[in-house]
């Protein structure tokens, strides 16, 4: 069979680093990392499980590629990820061309599965672990510019949110070594990376303790920023229940911490978040934004929002909306309610707000949230702002790219400038999703 892996990765931030991770497994075990799929004699589709429509998206993936199975029958085909531990041995049942299905804490065994695979078996291993962080694993960075990176700080879920499949996919939460975060994190610097982001399902449960000290994530976001002051640090994704003070004051201390929070808010209808198993109301949600724009008043702040939750009203999605532009989010993420097999919401509650309800609800919160993200950029016209370069603009070659701090886009004349630079940018306009401005000696 052909050494050489291509990897797809679907879905979060979070599959992208497991990819990383995945593919520095199977280069030292022999492999070649190939950006071709016709000829890879292993192909790996990193699953997501979030929303069905994601599931719906590998089956046809699957079925897309099929012919390169019919024409190389040596080729063997894997699917690791989320929908790997949910749906476990039926991908292989209900789909003859899958070969090995990987669950997100067993990636340690993929040559032994390859192997058992390329020996006539069918392999599998979703077993879920407690300990494993693949802490002492340096990822192969599949990204394109080396600007940024992401960097794991933590695997796994506690938070049962009601509607979330996320902790029967990931397992239980763990936090990994911050010694091995910093050595990570100033590899990547030395290499030239200029940003990265620690993520995980909740980097505000981050907690690490042992005989000498007890680290949590604003303890921990202060060594990362220490590193070096040419270091951007982002981070994903903050709790509502779980955002201190502490970390605010942190990311005002510090200004390589990026000042940008995405903060969850799912739904503005108290109701409605106890139902979620959110474990905050509405206004605890805004006593805690009402914080960040008092100790970090300059952050930006984006959000997922659900809309057509089981039972949600006309009122609810009414206090959804007014929490939306109460707030002023810079940017959110929006989403139809999708029952997830197994979860609270699926065993103990009934979906009943029609399709076409959670369709019109949908188009409302997008609509708004267009209108206040235009507004948001509008006030940053005739601002500078330092824009860290990540490289030329999707339309223009003669164009550079780059993000703030408050992650919003600008583009800019490319001067004598390229990427992995900083430099500072004066605003001249607006569009629905980007600045655009000029460099600036200001």
């Amino acid at each position: 069979m052909s050494k050489k892996v291509y990897i797809e990765t679907y879905g979060c931030q979070m599959n992208v680093a497991d990819s990383e991770v995945v593919m520095s497994i199977l280069l030292k075990a022999g492999y070649e990392s190939t950006d071709n799929i016709n000829e890879a004699g292993l192909i790996l589709i990193n699953t997501c499980s979030i929303r069905d429509n994601a599931e719906q998206r590998i089956w046809g993936r699957l079925t897309a590629i099929s012919h390169l199975k019919k024409r190389n029958n040596e080729l063997k085909i894997g699917i690791i990820g989320c929908m790997a531990e949910r749906l476990k041995e039926k991908l292989i049942e209900t789909d003859q061309l899958v070969d090995i299905v990987v669950g997100p804490d067993a990636y340690r065994e993929l040559p032994l599965l390859v192997n058992e695979a390329e020996a006539g078996h069918k392999a599998v291993n979703v077993l879920l672990s407690r300990e494993e962080t693949y802490a002492d694993i340096s990822p192969v960075r599949m990204d394109k510019n080396g600007v940024s990176s992401f960097v794991s700080i933590m695997r796994g879920c506690n938070n049962m949110c009601a509607y979330c499949v996320v902790p029967y996919v990931r397992g239980a939460e763990r936090s990994r070594n911050p010694g091995s975060i910093v050595k990570e994190t100033r590899e990547l610097f030395e290499k030239g990376y200029r940003e990265v982001t620690l993520l995980g399902q909740n980097v505000d449960s981050y907690k690490w303790t042992n005989d000498n000290e007890n680290i949590g994530f604003a303890k921990l976001l202060e060594k990362i920023a220490s590193i070096d002051p040419l270091l951007r640090v982002r981070f994903s994704t903050s709790h509502p229940k779980d955002i201190s003070d502490d970390l605010l004051h942190t990311i005002a201390r510090h200004d390589n911490i990026c000042k940008h929070i995405h903060l969850p808010a799912q739904s503005g209808s108290s109701r409605i978040l106890k139902l979620m198993n959110r474990e905050y109301t509405r206004e605890w949600y805004m006593d805690r934004v009402d914080a960040i724009r008092t100790i970090v008043p300059q952050c930006a702040l984006s959000t997922d929002m659900i809309t057509g939750f089981c039972t949600e009203t006309e009122e609810d999605h009414k206090e959804s909306l007014s929490l939306m532009e109460w707030a002023g989010f810079d940017f959110a993420y929006m989403f139809k309610y999708s029952q997830r097999p197994g979860t609270k919401a699926a065993r103990k509650f009934k979906d009943d707000v029609p399709e076409t309800i959670k369709s019109e609800r949908l188009s409302e919160m997008i609509s708004l949230q267009n209108k206040v993200s235009a507004k948001s950029k509008k006030k940053d016209v005739g601002k500078v702002f330092e824009v860290l370069i990540e490289g030329s603009s999707k339309r223009s070659s003669e164009h550079l790219s780059g993000r703030t701090s408050q992650n919003k886009v600008v583009v800019f004349p490319k001067d004598d400038h390229d990427k992995g630079e900083y430099v500072r940018v004066n605003i001249e306009r607006s569009t629905s999703a980007t600045l655009i401005g000029k460099i600036t000696g200001q």
